[in-house]
């Protein structure tokens, strides 16, 4: 039979609870005591019940990670930042998607009751302040991403933590960019309507056109951040006359700008010849498709894991530790918190028609130099 906590403490000549302090790192015990508890514990070859320790330290030491999809290479990077940031803080994740679904967005966090210390919330489509009432009072909780109190009257998400991208400086910066290149019909393909991070892309969109010298009237399309819309609106500009058809088009995020990349080059429109052609986000595939994709970069990575070290921080300050606060129904209220907004990078490639060298960090540079030569 495996050795117990009673057989470490018997051996040691100790009381469990002793036993208990040694191996969690409580500072009460002495060196010397410690010592010989977890000389004893080796020699009997103890491993503690991570359940135990759940029970007595009240930490799973696991967060949890709500996320709108897990589908893409956008959230491919994102899950592997904050991963990679909670492994180095000895955290594991647990990570669930809503699929844009207040309902499931709801659904997850009450699934993840009592099974994290803390949780990371991505909800661009939903209020932050509805999503936080499924929550246990006191949970730490970071927002990524996520429209704040401040737009929607709410009283709770004022309270917490809050990272997200210029959404608005990096659409301003994309259609200033195609002006720049000669571009006078620049059409937007936008994101789900309920989505605040495509609504923000569009109003720095519409505010560049509006502050170029010679002003721009909108030109929009519909989209849902998938390819699939973004190819149907390429066939939609293909199929008009020429001296329609806008000149660039500037997408809310990669996907779809490769999608419509895609439908102008089956319709044999030269990309950026007849139609320039930027993006959103900076995925991985942006700099190997056909010409390479300009685009805003955010720092996709780096985002979750900057949001997983101030989650990882409240945890370990702790926040949410307390068993009568943990116990009691009463309303969150929380000082308010600092929103950190991470700033974007035009990169400027081949499809807009700029031949400068991309404003790339270093940390993708290597990656870059890998890339086929420019023609």
């Amino acid at each position: 039979m495996p050795a117990t906590i009673k057989d470490v403490a018997r051996a040691a000549g100790v009381s469990v609870a002793t036993v208990s302090r040694a191996m969690n790192g409580h500072s009460n015990v002495l060196p010397d005591t410690r010592e010989r508890i977890l000389a004893v514990a080796r020699e009997l070859r103890f491993t503690p019940s991570g359940a135990a320790r759940s029970l007595i330290m009240r930490r799973t030491e696991t967060v949890g990670a709500l996320l709108p999809d897990l589908h893409g290479e956008y959230f491919s990077e994102l899950i592997r930042g904050i991963d990679q940031a909670a492994r180095a803080r000895g955290l594991h994740l647990l990570v669930s998607g809503s699929h844009g679904d207040a309902g499931e967005a709801a659904a997850a966090l009450r699934a993840m009751a009592g099974r994290v210390d803390g949780v990371l919330i991505m909800a661009p489509q939903a209020d932050a302040d509805a999503l936080l009432e499924h929550l246990a009072p006191n949970l730490p909780t970071v927002l990524l991403n996520s429209p704040g109190s401040a737009a929607h009257g709410g009283t709770l998400a004022g309270g917490l933590p809050s990272f997200a991208i210029d959404n608005v400086d990096g659409g301003r910066r994309m259609t200033a960019h195609l002006a720049a290149q000669g571009r006078r019909r620049i059409a937007f393909i936008g994101g789900p309507a309920a989505n605040h991070e495509a609504q923000a892309r569009r109003q720095g969109y519409r505010e560049a056109l509006t502050a170029l010298p010679r002003p721009q009237a909108p030109i929009e399309y519909a989209g849902d951040f998938t390819e699939a819309a973004g190819r149907a609106v390429g066939q939609q500009i293909a199929a008009m006359a020429a001296a329609r058809r806008p000149d660039a088009v500037f997408a809310a995020n990669d996907m779809m700008a490769i999608g419509c990349l895609v439908a102008l080059a089956e319709a044999g429109i030269a990309v950026p010849g007849e139609v320039a052609l930027g993006g959103f986000d900076d995925i991985p595939i942006a700099r190997y498709v056909t010409p390479p994709l300009s685009t805003v970069h955010v720092p996709i990575a780096e985002l979750g894991a900057a949001a997983l070290a101030a989650l990882a921080d409240a945890v370990e300050a702790g926040a949410g530790d307390d068993a009568d606060a943990l116990a009691t129904d009463a309303p969150r209220v929380l000082p308010p918190a600092p929103r950190q907004v991470l700033p974007v990078t035009l990169v400027a490639r081949r499809s807009s028609g700029d031949p400068a060298p991309d404003p790339v960090p270093q940390t993708r540079r290597a990656s870059r130099r890998a890339s086929p030569p420019k023609t």
